[in-house]
């Protein structure tokens, strides 16, 4: 496929609005992880789709909420950085005819770059389709957006024409990225999320967003399996032992769940070695904070 304009969109929106799962159902792969605790993402995320010539380049971004430790500040940092360096905003929200404050902000925010923007009402799935136009004149009210889209990023309803207006946005010019790269996160980086992911889904209240992933080694063995030997960061001994469970049983359920994604991501069959280790407090330390890729200069 020939590429020949290209458009950078931020995905953006508050906590828990199915963001992630909208990017990757754009980019046809799981590029995010996803699950149904808010500020699951925590970085940018980069998805890249190339579709009838042009490259689609989708800034995954952390849920907009107030922070409350160093890293929740760089996450809502990365969301007003994100926004200020693309070619258009594609704001979520579900439909619920009602502007909360994350959607105020983020709408001043689009407003005060002049970034054309795009509203994607996602979870249609989930209401009746007579509510949604008390939601279309709700927010048509706050900001004039070039478009107003109805999705359901779970069924994958009205993606097709969300795609076709982002195109409108699209700049003449070289692909961005090469045509077989879907996300610009390294591998090691893939591997984390994913069992981070885990633990979002298995573990309760406090628990998971105390956590980071580190992986130590990753090696491809002569026969093919690759083994890795990963490492979970938590903040407090006592959330130590409700990841590892009673006799080890819930990191082994996070280890098998992981393994399963790992293999089909890589395409190949995997050994997974997870250790747990104690850093207190490490959301509000700058060194642990840049260690685990959170941090920017």
């Amino acid at each position: 496929m020939e590429i020949t304009k290209s458009a950078m969109i931020s995905v953006v929106g508050r906590p828990n609005v199915g963001k992630s799962t909208l990017t990757n159902r754009l980019v046809g792969t799981k590029v995010a992880i996803v699950s149904a605790k808010p500020q699951t993402t925590r970085t940018r995320i980069t998805g890249v789709l190339n579709r009838a010539g042009c490259q689609y380049v989708f800034l995954d971004t952390p849920g907009l909420h107030k922070p409350r430790s160093r890293l929740g500040d760089y996450m809502v940092k990365v969301i007003t950085d994100t926004v200020s360096e693309v070619d258009a905003a594609a704001l979520v929200v579900e439909p619920i005819a009602n502007i909360g404050p994350a959607e105020e902000s983020l709408i001043s925010q689009i407003k005060a770059s002049s970034m054309p923007s795009v509203l994607v009402i996602n979870k249609i799935d989930t209401v009746p389709k007579e509510s949604l136009l008390a939601v279309i004149a709700c927010y048509a009210q706050a900001h004039e957006f070039q478009a107003i889209i109805p999705v359901s990023a779970r069924t994958g309803e009205g993606t097709d024409e969300l795609l076709d207006e982002l195109t409108k946005f699209a700049l003449e010019g070289p692909q961005l990225f090469p045509e077989d790269m879907v996300s610009d996160q390294p591998e090691k980086q893939l591997i984390a999320e994913i069992i981070r992911e885990k633990m979002l889904i298995l573990l309760q209240r406090e628990v998971p967003h105390g956590t980071a992933v580190g992986i130590e080694k990753m090696d491809e063995r002569e026969d093919g399996l690759v083994s890795i030997h990963a490492i979970i960061y938590c903040e407090k001994n006592s959330h130590k032992g409700i990841i590892i469970g009673k006799h080890g049983d819930m990191l082994k359920k996070i280890g098998q769940m992981a393994r399963q994604d790992i293999e089909r991501m890589l395409n190949a069959k995997v050994y997974l070695d997870l250790w747990i280790k104690v850093k207190e407090d490490w959301r509000n330390n700058k060194f642990q904070m840049r260690n685990f890729g959170y941090e920017n200069e």
